[in-house]
């Protein structure tokens, strides 16, 4: 079991640390997307400086990156020796060092993104329910507000609130709850730079939906 555990952490952090938006850019526009934007190598300024279909492509697939590196728990399931409290412990593990390999990839250098789409797969490994609620929030907010940064804070936020709350009936796990808020806090540290800019009213906007003008 323990050597079951380690391979599926270093294969967690291994799936995190490949580096879509670096290995993208260079391969089909022959730029290194750490050089322009805002010199993130993420989703959100892929989106920016190679556009939509670039931007997604690259969001989907971090987003995998996550919910993939959550899901490895089926390497342990299968010894069957593990409660589901320890299961969903080991999916946390797996999941936050599949974000740890997106912000320091072993590929670029240990120069990655801020992990908030990889943050998301590994929430829609575990609790796909809460996931699509967060989806919605970080929706609203970055077509109200066209701040992606502003999205993701909320987003994340919204997940540990929710659980609290009970909005879905049931007791949660404390465990999840704690990890909700831990997360919270891994997004704001790595999004310092945008809340600082958020409050000078200097931060990027981005325009997900384009209202047409009536005249």
């Amino acid at each position: 079991m323990t050597l079951l555990f380690c391979v599926a952490l270093l294969l967690a952090y291994l799936l995190g640390s490949i580096p879509t938006a670096v290995w993208y850019g260079r391969t089909f526009f022959n730029i290194d997307i750490r050089q322009h934007g805002s010199g993130n190598a993420g989703a959100t300024n892929t989106f920016r400086v190679l556009g939509k279909r670039a931007g997604t492509i690259v969001m989907l697939v971090d987003v995998l990156k996550g919910f993939g590196a959550a899901s490895l728990t089926f390497l342990l399931r299968r010894e069957g020796t593990m409660t589901e409290t320890e299961l969903l412990a080991c999916a946390l593990i797996f999941g936050f060092v599949a974000v740890l390999g997106h912000l320091y990839p072993v590929f670029a250098n240990f120069r990655g993104g801020k992990g908030v789409a990889t943050l998301l797969g590994m929430v829609l490994a575990i609790r796909p329910d809460v996931a699509a609620v967060c989806i919605g929030v970080w929706l609203l907010v970055v077509i109200a507000s066209q701040y992606v940064s502003l999205g993701s804070l909320l987003a994340a936020l919204a997940f540990p609130v929710l659980l609290l709350l009970r909005v879905f009936g049931q007791p949660e796990n404390p465990l999840l709850i704690g990890f909700g808020f831990l997360v919270f806090l891994m997004v704001v540290i790595t999004h310092k730079k945008n809340i600082g800019r958020l409050l000078q009213g200097n931060e990027s906007r981005t325009v997900l939906i384009k209202m047409k003008k009536t005249k």
